[in-house]
């Protein structure tokens, strides 16, 4: 937890970190888990916009949002590209996965915009339990398919 504190030592704000990154995690592929802390770092943004209250919930959960929602959409692409290069056998269901979630933000983010009440609370929530559940279970299967294709000789360690 970081406490901010202005000059008259008030406290202002109390960033909270619903979230964060265990090699437990990790992939062994530099680039996706370098994207999965940044996904990580935006649900926490987004945890601590909720958290704000009044006016700033609104505005920087907006901003946090789309910034999910864009960042989302690269991870995704890159992820789905890697995948394609090295032929993982299981690409369809994982690009499924992908598609499930962006479906689910931009339909948390519509009902937001239309005034549905807990919104911001409840889609982060279920984002970090979407994000960690997909890294370890779907993210692993591609993990073990990389390695297991490195100890054959097949991919080198340079993804």
């Amino acid at each position: 937890m970081i406490i901010k504190k202005d000059s008259s030592d008030d406290l202002l704000q109390t960033d909270v970190a619903i979230v964060t990154w265990d090699e437990k995690y990790a992939t062994g592929v530099v680039l996706i888990d370098n994207q999965h802390k940044e996904l990580i770092e935006l649900i926490n943004q987004l945890h601590n916009a909720c958290l704000a209250g009044g006016e700033t919930v609104g505005t920087t959960f907006k901003e946090a949002m789309s910034r999910m929602v864009e960042y989302v959409r690269f991870h995704f692409g890159t992820e789905q590209e890697l995948l394609q290069r090295i032929k993982f056998p299981d690409i369809h269901n994982h690009k499924k996965q992908h598609a499930a979630l962006i479906k689910s933000i931009l339909e948390a983010a519509k009902d937001y915009s239309n005034g549905k009440k807990y919104v911001p609370n409840t889609f982060v929530r279920t984002l970090k339990d979407w994000v960690l559940g997909h890294i370890a279970v779907y993210d692993k299967a591609y993990a073990l398919y990389v390695a297991d294709q490195r100890r054959k000789g097949i991919l080198g360690d340079k993804l």
